[in-house]
């Protein structure tokens, strides 16, 4: 398997001085991600967690949606001459009884609503392809002072990015801020779906009881990716885009952009928001 990090010789320059040295930098490898063996996507992602990844990725897909319909996950051969295993392919099977998807049809879903190009199309695929929908009766309410201490919880546990500087982080956290799985990726969706693919291996999907914490900023993408996985809050550090904050609302997410200490932004949800008393 890939390395999660590598060295690279640099030309270091500080305040006119030169020199040389090595840098550790995050690897990025291509994964080809397989449906029964049908070639179905590749994402450029960080070696590590790759069978987590897979399943994450199908569950965004609306393929997987509980443990009890996967298989088996494994590595197979690469696209090498003499057929060696480069361990950038993975195989993802469904268990018997599981439909096969029409693949096609799945891609150009979700192609176009990964990119945020169709607008309410892509909303309503979501909406009608998850199978486990928000309904508000989660119990998940977290108080600003909760929700502020989050992503300094976040970055102490990144390790490799203390390394290399150069990858993103999705965190779940309970309600009470309690740290219940992170993963790094060079690609913050990577990151996300290899959160989710764990989850479901361990047959914690939904999960209704979490808060999703992501390192750069809300995109659609990742509101979709949490909203299949039955995720009721998604914060972020940076920015969420317009048709993220739409499809939370719809969906009836929570989502928190701008979450920088104390301060922070409520798009969506505000209901799982516990404010004081006399807050306007």
């Amino acid at each position: 398997m890939g390395r999660v990090t590598e060295r690279r010789r640099v030309l270091r320059i500080r305040d006119g001085a030169v020199s040389a040295r090595a840098d550790t930098l995050v690897a990025e490898e291509p994964l080809e991600i397989r449906l029964n063996g049908k070639p179905l996507a590749i994402t450029m992602r960080t070696p590590g967690d790759d069978f987590a990844l897979a399943v994450g990725f199908l569950v965004s897909e609306g393929v997987l949606a509980d443990a009890s319909e996967l298989a088996s996950v494994v590595y197979c051969a690469g696209a090498t001459a003499d057929g060696s295993n480069t361990y950038n392919v993975v195989d993802v099977r469904l268990a018997e009884g599981v439909v096969l998807p029409d693949i096609s049809l799945e891609r150009n879903v979700y192609t176009s609503s990964s990119c945020g190009l169709c607008g309410k199309a892509s909303l309503d695929a979501v909406r009608t392809k998850t199978r486990h929908p928000l309904t508000g009766q989660d119990g998940v309410r977290l108080s600003p002072a909760q929700l502020s201490v989050l992503p300094d919880r976040l970055r102490a546990a990144q390790q490799v990015f203390d390394r290399t500087g150069g990858l993103h982080g999705a965190a779940l956290f309970t309600p009470e801020g309690e740290l219940i799985d992170l993963r790094e990726d060079v690609g913050r969706h990577n990151a996300v779906d290899k959160v989710v693919g764990r989850a479901l291996q361990q047959g914690r999907l939904p999960l209704g009881d979490s808060v999703l914490l992501v390192s750069g900023r809300a995109s659609f993408e990742l509101v979709q990716k949490a909203v299949m996985a039955g995720i009721p809050m998604l914060a972020a550090v940076s920015a969420p885009s317009s048709l993220a904050v739409e499809l939370a609302r719809e969906s009836g997410m929570t989502l928190v952009g701008f979450l920088r200490g104390a301060s922070m932004n409520v798009y969506a949800g505000e209901e799982r928001i516990a404010l004081p008393v006399d807050a306007g």
